[in-house]
């Protein structure tokens, strides 16, 4: 319970306010994040707390309007879809297990990530990434990899042995992240033939 962890880091204020004159913190309770600021006077004194009132929130799109929502976001990564095809994808995609997820900020879906449970040979029940992505005004200020740890811990806490993802070949950049931020393997290479 988030009252309760503050309760705690309240309770180290004498220790807390010998380190440093503010003391910032973040508490993370499922599907939300708060920020704090605890501030101390040049006497060591405490001055007062501030919780960030824009809270960030990750939780499922489940209706159509929270889908539209989202597609400006998603389409920047999947630019061949229209607003129809979208929906009509999504639709058939569903009925296969396919989850949208979202991570808000100031009210404003930031990052979009598509998902689905899976079962096969080598990655047993794992969780599948089909889509990532977070609007481009917003790249680069952690809100992708927020959005990932969060899956991460939700499959985890559900029982799945892996995330797996795939990633175009050409996304040098996303590959570092994706290995360098959330140790994630490189394993295999994914084929697919037009028919």
């Amino acid at each position: 319970m988030v009252i309760v962890t503050i309760m705690h880091i309240l309770a180290e204020i004498p220790t807390i306010r010998y380190l440093c004159p503010t003391f910032h913190f973040r508490v993370v309770n499922p599907g939300r994040i708060y920020e704090f600021k605890i501030e101390f006077n040049s006497n060591k004194i405490f001055r007062g707390a501030t919780m960030n009132s824009t809270a960030e929130t990750i939780q499922e799109l489940t209706d159509k309007e929270q889908w539209l929502e989202a597609f400006p976001i998603l389409n920047q990564l999947r630019t061949e879809l229209n607003q129809e095809t979208y929906l009509d994808l999504l639709e058939e995609m569903r009925k296969d297990g396919y989850s949208l997820y979202a991570l808000y900020k100031d009210n404003r879906i930031v990052s979009v990530a598509g998902l689905s449970w899976r079962f096969n040979f080598y990655n047993k029940r794992h969780v599948f990434i089909y889509d990532l992505v977070t609007d481009s005004a917003y790249r680069s200020s952690g809100f992708g990899e927020k959005l990932l740890n969060y899956i991460h811990n939700w499959a985890k806490e559900n029982g799945a042995e892996y995330v797996a993802l795939e990633s175009g070949i050409q996304r040098d950049k996303a590959h570092r992240f994706y290995e360098e931020k959330l140790d994630y393997d490189k394993w295999c290479y994914s084929f697919r033939k037009t028919l």
